[in-house]
């Protein structure tokens, strides 16, 4: 499959504008922001197979399956109307989430650099898999959901700039921003939670 240049930077710019949307919902824990992550992911597919990032690509796959199942956790803990409550992992569970990632890490990118044709799998395939991380980790409302992100979106924006995707590098740079603003709400909003009435 292959898209006219045109028509796959229409098609990012759209991707980039409904991932906005889906973060500025998360920021304020609605279970709204899983719509628009939905659509974001189903383009970004596309647009990533494109530019021969396959482990970003099929990373959307995974993102698309743990939207509609975050969403679902989501409803069960906070209902339709109001905010989810957060909180944070200990720390022996931030060692046992970090070694893990750094390992699966390392094994795929090393199995993605010598099977495929991945065209930077020692950067595309890490950021994919703490991606993967962060994902579980903000299903399972976790604070620490968005210091991972922040790490993402910096690596990212490199990525991104590197192979021509500006739009894309663009938008992880607002997700920079919103991961920062989303970090400083979810804090507030644990304090908030832990201060009896």
């Amino acid at each position: 499959m292959s898209f006219d240049p045109q028509l796959l930077s229409q098609i990012e710019w759209v991707a980039a504008g409904f991932g906005v949307l889906n973060i500025a919902f998360l920021i304020f824990r609605s279970h709204w922001n899983y719509l628009f992550g939905l659509v974001m992911v189903s383009l970004y597919f596309f647009i990533f197979w494109e530019q021969r990032l396959y482990a970003e690509s099929v990373l959307q796959v995974f993102f698309f399956v743990a939207q509609g199942w975050g969403w679902w956790l989501w409803l069960r803990v906070g209902g339709e109307g109001s905010r989810v409550d957060v909180g944070w992992l200990d720390w022996r569970s931030r060692w046992v989430w970090l070694f893990a990632m750094a390992a699966i890490s390392l094994n795929l990118s090393w199995a993605m650099a010598k099977w495929t044709t991945a065209s930077m799998p020692w950067i595309d395939t890490p950021i994919a898999v703490f991606s993967v991380g962060a994902q579980l980790l903000l299903a399972f409302r976790r604070i620490e959901n968005w210091v991972l992100w922040i790490v993402i979106d910096l690596a990212s924006i490199g990525l991104y700039i590197y192979r021509d995707l500006e739009p894309t590098a663009g938008l992880y740079g607002g997700f920079l921003v919103m991961s920062l603003i989303g970090l400083r709400e979810w804090i507030a909003a644990e304090r908030a939670r832990a201060v009896p009435a």
